[in-house]
């Protein structure tokens, strides 16, 4: 596995580790429909939340920056397909996690609630 497959997976698992400690089931990692993918999807009474983890070796660079309005449109349109195939009836939330070292050293940032879907303009 490239290395930078195993960081983003070392990342992922930091992240699922956080919400697992604040009291979340996890219920996917690495869920997938079609081209729409979502890093982890967990559920804590009635709120599922839907994570997107960005992982960098370098101190010095922001991972956050990778997430864009594409990214986030991406991962909205993710949440919109999963949560109409499960018909649940959970509050949404976004959470972004931002990772930078290696295992040896490294920091984390949670942030909850790090966006509100956009409104689609129709015209």
């Amino acid at each position: 596995m490239a290395r930078h497959n195993e960081l983003g997976k070392w990342g992922e698992q930091l992240a699922v580790d956080r919400l697992v400690d604040d009291g979340f089931a996890i219920l996917h990692q690495n869920w997938r429909m079609g081209h729409l993918e979502i890093d982890i999807i967990a559920r804590k009474d009635a709120t599922v939340v839907f994570a997107e983890v960005k992982t960098r070796a370098e101190k010095d660079l922001d991972p956050l920056e990778a997430v864009d309005k594409r990214k986030i449109a991406h991962m909205v349109r993710a949440a919109e397909a999963y949560l109409k195939a499960k018909d649940w009836p959970y509050q949404v939330r976004f959470d972004l996690f931002a990772i930078n070292g290696t295992p040896d050293d490294y920091t984390l940032e949670h942030i909850p609630d790090a966006f509100y879907p956009p409104l689609r303009t129709y015209r």
